[in-house]
């Protein structure tokens, strides 16, 4: 399958390369510093609801024509069968000796011809059936094996020998494989593992003979044999009826005194029978051939030219259900059960019909919310087309996509989600539709290396790619699922093996967008269990962290993605939640050139603005791994950043960010560190303007860094900075105590402003002891007393995923307000 048009196909599937604005939102458009949205609803589609209107199931109009057919049928077989019986009780039984000879002839070849129709007409639904199940456009050879007429002797041979559905399906479509193992390539070059049983459609029944004895051929026969036993039905019975030469009745010949009357009742039982037999064909031929009853549920069914083949069996089968049984019987059929019948059936034909029904039912808007509800609630189906995806049979391949696509549907709905997780050994299956082919190493001390399989001459292996890592993206949004994904053997650094980019395809602006879709998808499923919350979070994180190619790929990412703002932001973004583990965050800043790859792209001032988004991202990150690690700080300090920080500030789109980075940088560098960051003196001005004019995120910010940057500051320094800013000591006084006072209670938007606020007003405290009294004189100690009464945990946490706070600060709320109000009575 060609790359660019997979994409032309991937309305199966329902995503599409512009979704970018939903893929960033994975856990809501808060920051990991900010109290966030529930996990449950961190990901819109696996709660996307279609607004579809009802519409009705089209293959009512099978159903329907199936019953006014078996009505006039069953009319027909009745009226034949109670003349069967006259002639053979009445006329044969009691006139036998007295009919005249023409009467006898006519009364028996009328009795072999309606035998013949009723015969041909029992098992000409049989073949019909037949006809659908070994007819199909990717399915068993044999209809296209008669298109062929160069056999040689030997090929017929061979064709007597073993099943002609061995022979090879080439695809249409060329297809290229780079990189290949050719070692793992030969198993998709085997043909079909012969069944212990045959398959209909390749019984040889005599030698040469597969024309003649094919379903369609033999339906066919019989079909014009019962018009033509109808047709001499009719003749032979209206001339009796016309001409009434029944042989004359003598007086008193009481043997033959009612005979005239009961040829009569025959030959009007025949011909009716024959009549409405002939009706009832009249009628199929003007739906079927005239009004094209069955192409028009196949475009209301959406199913394309190889649809016909699934609409017939679902109509045969309905017609045969209302004749065999009770003629109400095909209305209780619909196509999607029809099709998941199919499916948990031998024959692989039957098994691609039912999974072409079902995927293309699953993947359209007008019938998928009620075809996903049918298949969620049969976990044998769901089960089977887990089982599905392992199957690695070329033959089958299209099978397995059609299941593939099916559950990637399936997991886009939560309590689909649960179950498609819950079936035994789904992790294991949805593992194996990832084929990133590494091989193993010589020994312990090195790494195999990856051969990342494209598409093969005989499979597509880009396409399962595509789809295995969709469905794993949807179970992701369930916080259990991503436990079970993360405990599924190989299946991590298979994920992440998907999210290498090299330097050449990331700058190619000719990439097929179905590569592109590929890193996307993975780095969303990473980014997915990065962010998972609990133990089950911190193990996930763990774990990738611990892959070795995990932080390098994503560092190539940021080295050479610039044309790939959405493939930046969701790697950054990784990067940001494997920071909340202390051990990740020292391997992310051990990796060469991850902090000088994020500074540069925070701090780039030539980006376009429709990328701003990255570089918030960037800021996130950095602040991130400079929280409570002192070996990145020096990190950053080392890259002569501090200055281009400062100037950050005044930047309104990086205001916030450069803040906390600041701020983390001050309060975790260490005293070894005081003199590098002097040059944050420069800095302050604009902070103390910023907590005069500003409110919420970048007050809050602006309050957080000023509380740690008069640290460094000497009393000398502080005065000079003061009256540069143009603000007295008493009206920032004025406007600490006002803050308190609008956040009387703790903020979800800003849950560290009432810290922030006590911290800075204890340096104030300290710095001059003037400001006590000015702190008394506003009421100081009535707000710090009313603030104790109001703590809650949210004010105890650096930073949150979703609503659980992850990173405590040191320091109790409690311990500095005690504090504060020491310092105001002690004075």
């Amino acid at each position: 399958m060609d790359h660019a048009c997979y994409l032309e196909d991937e309305g199966s599937v329902h995503l599409q390369i512009n979704e970018s604005r939903k893929l960033s939102e994975t856990c809501g458009s808060n920051t990991i510093f900010e109290l966030q949205s529930s996990p449950e609803n961190r990901e819109s589609n696996a709660e996307s609801v279609s607004s579809a209107p009802m519409v009705g199931a089209p293959e009512k109009k099978l159903t329907l024509f199936a019953l006014r057919l078996s009505i006039l049928e069953k009319s027909a077989t009745g009226l034949g069968t109670l003349g069967f019986i006259w002639a053979t009780v009445v006329l044969l039984g009691g006139f036998a000796i007295t009919l005249d000879e023409t009467d006898f002839w006519f009364i028996t070849i009328i009795l072999l011809i309606e035998g013949t129709r009723i015969f041909s007409r029992s098992h000409e639904l049989e073949w019909q059936h037949q006809a659908t199940r070994s007819i199909t456009d990717a399915g068993i050879n044999s209809f296209r094996a008669l298109t062929s007429s160069s056999h040689i002797l030997a090929g017929k041979v061979k064709a007597l020998l073993c099943p002609l559905s061995l022979i090879r399906k080439h695809s249409q479509n060329t297809r290229e494989m780079t990189q290949v193992d050719h070692s793992q390539v030969e198993r998709w070059n085997h043909t079909r593992t012969p069944t212990r049983t045959w398959i209909s459609s390749d019984v040889p029944f005599l030698p040469y003979g597969q024309w003649v004895f094919l379903s369609i051929n033999i339906s066919k026969l019989l079909y014009w044999l019962q018009l033509l036993s109808a047709t001499a039905c009719v003749v032979l019975s209206s001339m009796k009826l016309i001409k009434h030469n029944y042989g004359e009745v003598q007086k008193g010949d009481t043997d033959k005194r009612n005979r005239q009357s009961a040829l009569n009742i025959f030959y009007a039982l025949a011909l009716a029978e024959a009549l409405l037999f002939l009706m009832e064909k009249a009628y199929w031929e003007w739906k079927v051939i005239y009004c094209k009853l069955l192409e028009e549920v196949n475009k209301e069914c959406e199913f394309g030219p190889s649809g016909m083949v699934s609409i017939k069996r679902f109509f045969y089968d309905a017609y045969s259900k209302c004749v065999n049984g009770s003629i109400f019987d095909g209305l209780k059929m619909d196509i999607v059960t029809f099709a998941m019948d199919l499916l948990a059936s031998n024959s692989p034909d039957e098994q691609l019909i039912g999974a072409r029904i079902l995927c293309q039912f699953a993947i359209s808007e007008r019938y998928s919310d009620d075809t996903l509800q049918k298949i969620g609630i049969n976990l044998t189906v769901v089960a089977r087309l887990v089982e599905m995806l392992n199957w690695k049979d070329p033959q089958e391949e299209e099978i397995r996509k059609s299941a593939a696509e099916i559950l990637s549907k399936l997991a886009g709905k939560k309590q689909n989600c649960l179950r498609v997780a819950g079936i035994p050994g789904a992790m294991e299956s949805i593992s194996s539709l990832l084929q990133t082919n590494r091989s193993y190493g010589d020994g312990a001390d090195e790494i195999g290396e990856k051969n990342l399989l494209l598409d093969h001459a005989n499979y597509s292996f880009w396409t399962f790619n595509h789809l295995g890592l969709l469905i794993l993206k949807k179970l992701a949004c369930d916080h259990g699922n991503c436990g079970k994904i993360g405990n599924t053997r190989g299946l991590l650094p298979k994920i992440i093996d998907f999210t290498h980019a090299e330097e050449k395809l990331l700058r190619d602006e000719n990439v097929a967008s179905s590569q592109i879709l590929t890193v996307k998808r993975s780095l969303q499923v990473v980014k997915m269990l990065a962010s998972t919350t609990g133990a089950t979070g911190k193990h996930l994180r763990k774990e990738i962290s611990e892959v070795v190619f995990t932080i390098s790929n994503i560092r190539d990412m940021l080295r050479h993605g610039e044309k790939h703002p959405m493939l930046q932001k969701l790697s950054i973004e990784i990067l940001t939640n494997l920071a909340l583990e202390e051990e990740a965050t020292e391997r992310i800043g051990g990796t060469g050139g991850v902090l000088k790859d994020l500074i540069n792209i925070f701090l780039n001032q030539q980006t376009p603005e429709q990328k701003n988004h990255v570089r918030r991202a960037a800021g996130e990150a950095l602040a991130m791994l400079a929280l409570e690690s002192r070996t990145n700080c020096h990190r950053i300090l080392k890259l002569q950043a501090l200055e281009r920080l400062v100037q950050a500030l005044e930047v309104p789109l990086l205001r916030v960010t450069a803040a906390r980075v600041l701020r983390n940088m001050c309060t975790y560098s260490g005293a070894e560190c005081f003199h590098q960051l002097k040059g944050v003196i420069a800095a302050v001005p604009t902070v103390l303007k910023a907590i005069m004019s500003e409110e919420n995120k970048l007050q809050e910010a602006m309050v957080g860094l000023a509380a740690q940057v008069f640290n460094h500051l000497t009393s000398e320094e502080s005065s000079i900075m003061f009256d540069k800013a143009g603000i007295k000591e008493d009206e920032l006084a004025t406007a600490l105590v006002q803050i308190l006072q609008k956040h009387r209670h703790p903020s979800a938007k800003v849950p560290r402003i009432r810290r922030f606020t006590i911290e800075l007003a204890t340096w104030m405290m300290h710095y001059n002891v003037k400001n006590v009294y000015i702190f008394k004189d506003l009421e100081m100690e009535k707000e710090l007393e009313g603030l104790l009464e109001t703590t809650t945990e949210l004010e105890s946490f650096n930073i949150f995923s979703c609503s659980v706070g992850i990173i405590r600060h040191s320091t109790t709320i409690h311990s500095l307000v005690e504090t504060a109000l020491k310092l105001l009575k002690d004075r």
